[in-house]
């Protein structure tokens, strides 16, 4: 079965991650809100936007925010979601064979570099890492447990996207990877002028 074929299948049913109501989905959308850097992003963009209650939530972070998913039916939820927030775009694409032009100052991975092959993993880290601004933030969250529709695991996705980059922070739990990297970005406290 192609990732195509699973994640049309997996959204015959609304809100198959149960992002809307699961504390754990809840949780690692907070920690992802609070290891961002800085307050405002000027362009952000969220590979992996689902049903878009992430998006939501980073776009009162990112004055433009472009959300992509593979699937419509996400899609679609993630428009319902995001309807109020003008300074979104979404997009159906699959990464990273489409890619958008410009270049981004956040960068949020959301789930999805898992269900890519170890070579288009690769492939997409470099990418991200073009579509990157000098100041610019990639930020990764993954799942850490073996499921039948990964092709990498989570640390195989993390390892490459964290090649020619600094880490900025990483969070680890027992079901988990949050990660962040850029290139010379000042700490908070150094933006803050605490240092």
């Amino acid at each position: 079965m192609s990732v195509a074929e699973y994640f049309e299948q997996i959204y015959r049913e609304p809100d198959p991650f149960q992002y809307r109501n699961r504390w754990y989905e809840a949780r690692k959308r907070a920690l992802t809100l609070a290891c961002l850097t800085r307050q405002r992003y000027h362009s952000g963009w969220e590979l992996g936007c689902s049903n878009g209650v992430l998006t939501a939530e980073l776009a009162g972070r990112c004055d433009a925010l472009l959300a992509t998913d593979l699937n419509a039916a996400a899609l679609a939820d993630a428009a319902a979601t995001t309807y109020d927030r003008p300074n979104v775009r979404l997009a159906q694409a699959r990464h990273p064979d489409q890619w958008p032009d410009g270049r981004f100052d956040l960068i949020v991975v959301s789930e999805v570099g898992y269900y890519l092959p170890p070579q288009e993993v690769v492939e997409m880290a470099a990418k991200l890492r073009a579509s990157l601004t000098d100041d610019g933030l990639l930020l990764a969250c993954h799942w850490l447990h073996p499921f039948d529709a990964a092709l990498s695991s989570a640390l195989q996705v993390h390892r490459a996207f964290a090649r020619g980059l600094e880490e900025v922070f990483c969070y680890q739990d027992a079901d988990m990877v949050l990660q962040g990297w850029g290139t010379g970005l000042a700490s908070v406290a150094q933006q803050e002028g605490l240092r």
